[in-house]
C-alpha cells in the first residue's frame, strides 16, 4: 500500500472516529484526557521504513540526508518513541515524498 493510499485511510478512519465507527484509547498520564487512535502512527512508520528500503537508502545515508543522527532512525523505525511532525516530515522529503492533508 503506498504512502497515499495510507493517508487516505487515515483520514476516511478520522470520518469514521468523529461517527463513533473506530475505538478510542485514552493516553494515559496526561493532564488532560487525551485520545488515540491505535495503530496510525505504526501505519505510516511502516510506510516511511518500507520507503527507505525500496530506495536502498541504508539509516546512515537517511541520516546524512537529514542531518539527525542514524540512532534517531533506528529509534524511530523500532517505534521507541513518537516522531515530531517535523522529524517525520524531512525523512519523508529526503526520500522524495510530501505530507499532505486532503479534504475529501
Amino acid at each position: 500500500m503506498s504512502l497515499y493510499e495510507n493517508l487516505e485511510k487515515g483520514l476516511l478512519e478520522a470520518i469514521e472516529i468523529e461517527k463513533k465507527q473506530v475505538p478510542l484509547s485514552q493516553r494515559p498520564n496526561m493532564p488532560a484526557p487525551t485520545l488515540y487512535a491505535e495503530n496510525r502512527e505504526k501505519i505510516l512508520i511502516d510506510e516511511l521504513v518500507s520507503i527507505r528500503k525500496n530506495q536502498k537508502i541504508s539509516q546512515s545515508e537517511l541520516a546524512n540526508l537529514t542531518g539527525n543522527k542514524q540512532q534517531a532512525i533506528s529509534r524511530l523505525e523500532k517505534k521507541g518513541n513518537s516522531p515530531s511532525l517535523k522529524f517525520f516530515c524531512s525523512l519523508l522529503n529526503a526520500l522524495g515524498y510530501d505530507l499532505e492533508i486532503v479534504k475529501l
